[in-house]
C-alpha cells in the first residue's frame, strides 16, 4: 500500500483559502498505509494516526519578519530550503510517492533527488500562470494532476486532468432555497481572496445598475487580502462602494475559516463569481454542491457546466451582463431554481467529489 509524502503551503482547518487541504489530507490517509506532509506553515489540524505533519516553520515568524528587508527574507528562504532537505532525506524511508500541491517550486527543489531516490512524483497545478518554475517542474514531476483542461497551460503528455475535490458530504444542499423572489432582498454572496484578480470592481458595478434599477439584491463578499498590496486594493474597494452610496448593498464579511463557508452559502440565494485567473475556482464548485445556481466569468467552468453554460456565464469585466444575468436568476420559478441547484450539485457530485478525485491521483501514482 502507498506510503505518500505530501508537500503543500498549509494544513489549518481554520484558514480561509487553503483549509480544504485538511480535508484533501484525511481523504489521502483513507487510501493510504501513511502519509507524511510537510507544509511551510501549520496551525490547528486533527488529522487520522497515520498521517504526520511536518511544518518548514513560517507559523513562528512574525509579520514583521516577513516583511523585513530583502537580506532578511533570503535567509528565511534559506532556512525554508534547508528544513525541506532535511525532511525529504530523513523521511525517505517513510514514503514512496510524492504529491506535491500547487507549489511547483518544491519539485523544482526536490525534484531531481526523488528521481534518484527512486520516488514518482505528481504535481498538482490548476492555474492559467505559466511560470518558468511549472516549465522545469514539468521535466521533474513524472505526472502533473490537474482541475480542467485549461488548468494547466503547457504542452505536456504528463498531464491528467482529474477534476476537484469537494467534500459534497459536507457540502449538503438546502432544501429550503428556492422560494419565490417577492419582497425580500435576494442575497448574492462570492467568496475568495481580496484581490485584483478576483475583479470584485465587476460585481460592485453590477451593483450599483440593480441599485438604480431599484431592484433589491444584497451582496455578502467573503474574504481577506493576503498581502500589504492586497490590502490596499481592499481599501479601494470600500471606497468604491462608499462613493457609490452601496454601503447598505454591499458587506465585506471578511475572512471565513473554510468550515463556516457552507452556512454562509445556504443562507444565499445566488453565488457569483468573477475571477479572472482561468482555473477552477473550489469556491464556486462548492457552491454548486450546496445547490445553490452560479454565475461566472470563468472559461474553465465552460465544460463543467454543459448545458447551463450559456446561461450561467458572462462576458469578463461586463458589468451589464452580470446584472442582466443576476436579474435572470432573480425571476425563476421556484421549481426552475430548484432544479438548476439539483443539477449543478449532481454535476459536482458525479465529478468533482473528494473521494474520487483522491482515488484517481492514488491510482495514477502507484
Amino acid at each position: 500500500m502507498m506510503r505518500l509524502l505530501i508537500l503543500t503551503q498549509k494544513i489549518d482547518i481554520n484558514d480561509d483559502v487553503l483549509g480544504f487541504m485538511h480535508g484533501w489530507i484525511a481523504e489521502f490517509a483513507k487510501n493510504c498505509e501513511s502519509v507524511v506532509c510537510i507544509c511551510l506553515e501549520k496551525g490547528e489540524y486533527d488529522l487520522p494516526k497515520n498521517v504526520k505533519v511536518l511544518s518548514l516553520g513560517k507559523e513562528k515568524l512574525s509579520g514583521s519578519e516577513m516583511c523585513g528587508k530583502w537580506l532578511d527574507r533570503y535567509v528565511i528562504k534559506l532556512s525554508y530550503a534547508r528544513q525541506f532537505f532535511r525532511y525529504i532525506w530523513k523521511e525517505r524511508n517513510n514514503y514512496n510517492k510524492v504529491f506535491v500541491h500547487m507549489n511547483d517550486e518544491y519539485v523544482v527543489l526536490g525534484g531531481l533527488l526523488w528521481r534518484m531516490m527512486g520516488k514518482k512524483t505528481g504535481l498538482w497545478y490548476a492555474h492559467g500562470h505559466v511560470p518558468l518554475s511549472l516549465r522545469i517542474a514539468e521535466k521533474l514531476a513524472h505526472v502533473i494532476f490537474t482541475s480542467t483542461k485549461s488548468g494547466c497551460r503547457i504542452g505536456s503528455k504528463k498531464i491528467k486532468v482529474v477534476g476537484q475535490g469537494i467534500d459534497v458530504n459536507r457540502v449538503k444542499n438546502n432544501e429550503s432555497r428556492g422560494l419565490e423572489i417577492k419582497n425580500y432582498e435576494f442575497k448574492v454572496i462570492t467568496v475568495g481572496r481580496i484581490s485584483p484578480s478576483k475583479d470584485y470592481e465587476t460585481l460592485i458595478r453590477a451593483a450599483e445598475v440593480l441599485l438604480k434599477e431599484n431592484v433589491k439584491v444584497k451582496v455578502d463578499i467573503v474574504g481577506g487580502p493576503g498581502t500589504p498590496e492586497q490590502g490596499e486594493y481592499f481599501e479601494n474597494l470600500k471606497k468604491m462602494v462608499k462613493e457609490r452610496s452601496l454601503e447598505e448593498v454591499i458587506i465585506f464579511r471578511g475572512s471565513m475559516p473554510n468550515r463556516e463557508i457552507v452556512p454562509a452559502l445556504n443562507e444565499a440565494d445566488l453565488f457569483v463569481n468573477m475571477g479572472l485567473t482561468g482555473s477552477l475556482d473550489k469556491a464556486i464548485l462548492e457552491a454548486m454542491a450546496a445547490g445553490l445556481p452560479i454565475l461566472t466569468c470563468n472559461e474553465a467552468l465552460e465544460d463543467v457546466l454543459g448545458n447551463y453554460s450559456g446561461r450561467l456565464m458572462f462576458k469578463k469585466k461586463d458589468y451589464m451582463e452580470l446584472s442582466e444575468k443576476i436579474k435572470d436568476i432573480m425571476g425563476l420559478k421556484t421549481g426552475a431554481r430548484m432544479k438548476m441547484g439539483m443539477d449543478l450539485r449532481e454535476i459536482v457530485v458525479k465529478n468533482h467529489s473528494l473521494s474520487g478525485l483522491i482515488k484517481k491521483i492514488v491510482q495514477i501514482l502507484e
